[in-house]
This record gives C-alpha cells, sequence and structure tokens, in this order.
C-alpha cells in the first residue's frame, strides 16, 4: 500500500494566518461585514506596507478566526477553530491575493458535518476571490486612463 507524500498531502498555514490585533482592527476598517449561514465574515484589502514584497508583487493573503466566549466553554471554542484551521489548510490555494479575510463562526459550527462546513467555507472563499478581483480590476483600469496616451 502507498501513501502520498508528506508535501501532497498537507499545505502549510504558516504565514498565512493574521497574527497582531492592529491587522485585524485595520481589516475591520476596510471591510464590509458579510453574511453566511453558519459565519460571519470580512474582506479587506491589505495595506500598501504588508502588500509589497518586491515590485509590484501582492503580499500572501492571510486569514484571521475570532472565537469569542459567547461561542461556549473554551474546549468547545477550540473545537470549532480546529475545525475551520483544517477546512481552510484544505484549500488555501482558494484565498484572494493581497487581502486579508477575517472569520466570525457561529455556535452552529462545532455540530454541523465537516463536509458542509467545508463546502461553505470553499464558497466563501471562490466569492471573496471574485470580489478581491472585482475591487483590483477598477484600480489598475484608472492607473491607465491617469497615464494618458502619450506616457
Amino acid at each position: 500500500m502507498s501513501f502520498p507524500s508528506k508535501s501532497a498531502e498537507r499545505q502549510s498555514m504558516v504565514g498565512v494566518r493574521l497574527r497582531r490585533h492592529s491587522d485585524y482592527q485595520r481589516a475591520y476598517a476596510a471591510a464590509r461585514k458579510r453574511q453566511s449561514a453558519s459565519m460571519s465574515w470580512f474582506l479587506a484589502p491589505q495595506s500598501a506596507s504588508t502588500s509589497i514584497v518586491g515590485e509590484g508583487m501582492p503580499a500572501t493573503p492571510r486569514i484571521g478566526l475570532t472565537a469569542g466566549k459567547v461561542l461556549g466553554k473554551a474546549h468547545e471554542r477550540n473545537r470549532i477553530k480546529r475545525r475551520m484551521r483544517e477546512a481552510f489548510r484544505r484549500h488555501v490555494n482558494l484565498l484572494p491575493a493581497g487581502c486579508d479575510l477575517i472569520f466570525h463562526p457561529r455556535r452552529v459550527v462545532l455540530t454541523m458535518e465537516f463536509t458542509k462546513l467545508e463546502a461553505e467555507i470553499v464558497r466563501i472563499l471562490k466569492q471573496a476571490r471574485a470580489e478581491a478581483a472585482r475591487n483590483a480590476t477598477p484600480a489598475a483600469e484608472t492607473r491607465r486612463v491617469s497615464a494618458g496616451p502619450g506616457s
């Protein structure tokens, strides 16, 4: 019996998670709250200081996850976060480039089937990716127009 290689089987979440309180606050200020069946989420473009790695290259997208005490005791909040992190890990490639996503799960995430949770997260990530592309396109067109034909 052969098993898939470790690299093909697991994708790392290192460098993809929001860690600083200031990053969360900036994302909340720049984003609009959106709702889904089992969570709320925020999509914010990364600031100029975090989005430029090299010349014109966007930084890696980042995910933030919050679980307040209203969701239950510590072991329940931890289980919710573990389940969501695993679903994100499986679909890191769907994250929109140059954006920060913050998720606020509801208590139903604790008891829902993992396949349903994963499907909802995939749907949200695809929606966020489409919205990020839609928001990035007008800025590129504005730069071309303002440069003028003779530039």
